[in-house]
């Protein structure tokens, strides 16, 4: 994700140069893109010239405490802490920085690696008006950004937009599996099960209708759709294994925050 995100900002013009990455060992496809733009990833940053204006924290969860107390002693006041660490809470960071210190915590999806995620933020109370447009900026390079008040509400986040992309996913699968059951050959269902998902993610992208007009726009009383949507509406069906999902999610999310 933070290669995505470093991808789409020097798209949008940043200067490489201004740019310091640390990782003792990037994967290969986020090392060939570093060098192409001139960057080294470096196994410690050790000093900088002047502190950060950003420092933007993309460590899988349960290795940000071994890595950030470094990262962190680089901080100035001024610097802009942002945190894309899944469950990570706010407080977990203000405890490596200098009281006052400017930090959000960011929620952005899968989707961002195409220029089409979808990242929600939460700050502390020392980010400044200043503060949360740069944070904007920083992950609309990857797709929109949203913004809730209260850090709660980030576990619903987590379960719906973060691990969102997981069940449309499975449904293409599940969908691409009942064509086979129903006579189609393997390479046809896949193709028909990635290209109506697809196809309806970006009509609903662009339409100004909601997911329920457009629903009942293809639905025919009495025709084909309407004989499937009876099954996958009805009780313990779609909607509901859904909503058991999500909350499903908000739970363990509250628990890795922990």
């Amino acid at each position: 994700m933070g290669g995505a995100l470093l991808e789409g900002l020097i798209a949008r013009g940043l200067d490489p140069t201004r740019v310091r990455v640390q990782d003792p060992s990037p994967p290969d496809d986020v090392a060939a893109a570093l060098a192409s733009h001139g960057i080294e990833a470096e196994s410690r940053v050790e000093r900088l010239p002047s502190p950060p204006g950003v420092i933007l924290a993309a460590v899988k969860p349960q290795m940000m405490d071994g890595v950030f107390p470094s990262v962190a002693a680089l901080a100035g006041p001024d610097t802009l802490v942002v945190s894309i660490a899944a469950g990570r809470t706010l407080a977990s960071f203000e405890a490596h920085l200098a009281p006052g210190a400017a930090v959000v915590r960011a929620m952005p999806n899968t989707p961002a690696a195409i220029g089409r995620g979808i990242t929600v933020c939460v700050a502390n109370g020392n980010v400044r008006p200043a503060g949360r447009a740069t944070c904007e900026a920083l992950m609309s390079a990857v797709g929109e950004v949203a913004w809730v008040e209260d850090e709660a509400l980030m576990d619903a986040v987590t379960a719906v937009s973060g691990s969102g992309p997981a069940y449309v996913f499975l449904l293409a699968e599940a969908l691409e599996k009942a064509a086979v059951s129903a006579g189609l050959d393997e390479a046809l269902a896949r193709r028909l099960a990635r290209a109506t998902v697809s196809g309806a993610g970006e009509l609903l992208a662009r339409s100004d209708l909601g997911a329920a007009d457009l629903r009942r726009n293809v639905t025919s009383p009495g025709g084909t759709t309407a004989a499937a949507l009876d099954v996958l509406m009805a009780e313990g069906g779609l909607e509901d294994k859904l909503r058991e999902a999500v909350l499903s999610a908000v739970v363990r999310s509250r628990e890795l925050a922990k």
